[in-house]
């Protein structure tokens, strides 16, 4: 066989695959409205195949089960929110925090339905699901905190500071979606300032752990 016919069989199975991927992910997209809207328990395999209008075999092939199903929603909610949150590595650390904020709030204002994938509902105490979620709480502490300390190796008291800050993000940014009353500059800036709080909260308990200077001035 040739180089040319070489080509000529590759092309059928590449384009397979990019069809594969393409079908994949557009299952993804149709499951995060699903699980946003119905609870994880609520809604039946039938229930699922029916609402995506499509065979229920074909997500069984996609991603064996129910449960596989919605892993991979997750994961890939998750992996769009930490990126588009953690962007702007080239920015100064205090326009990197606004950044970062700022980003995370795009996301959940475009992207409502993943969001609350992610932070909210779903399968209750499955442990790989709130492993999952824990993993994006430490992925967005980590961008803060080397945004606001140039560093993610901070201490385990300011490591807890930023980490509760950010679980108070999540349900601020939900009700916020849920009754978007405040725009999303006001909500940036209003989340900027309660992590300078935090921060001061932590310097005053360590001084070791001094808050970077914009977050003093935001007092």
């Amino acid at each position: 066989m040739n180089i040319s016919q070489e080509s000529d069989a590759v092309r059928p199975r590449a384009r397979g695959t990019e069809r594969s991927l393409a079908r994949r992910a557009e299952l993804i997209s149709i499951g995060r409205k699903l699980f946003s809207d119905t609870s994880y328990d609520a809604l039946s395999m039938d229930d699922i195949a029916r609402q995506a209008q499509v065979a229920k075999g074909l997500i069984y092939y996609y991603f064996q089960s129910k449960r596989g199903y919605y892993l991979a929603i997750v994961h890939d909610s998750v992996a769009d929110l930490v990126t588009f949150a953690a962007s702007g590595l080239e920015l100064q650390p205090v326009d990197r925090v606004h950044r970062t904020i700022d980003g995370y709030l795009r996301y959940a204002e475009h992207n409502q339905a993943a969001y609350r994938t992610i932070v909210s509902g779903g399968v209750g105490f499955d442990a790989e699901v709130q492993a999952i979620r824990d993993g994006v709480r430490e992925a967005i502490v980590a961008t803060i905190a080397e945004g606001a300390y140039g560093r993610v190796d901070v201490s385990p008291l300011a490591r807890m500071g930023l980490f509760a800050w950010v679980c108070g993000v999540e349900g601020a940014t939900l009700d916020w979606i849920a009754r978007p009353r405040l725009s999303r500059d006001v909500m940036r800036e209003l989340l900027v300032k309660t992590l300078g709080g935090a921060m001061r909260a932590i310097e005053e308990i360590d001084p070791a752990c001094p808050a970077p200077a914009p977050a003093r001035r935001d007092g």
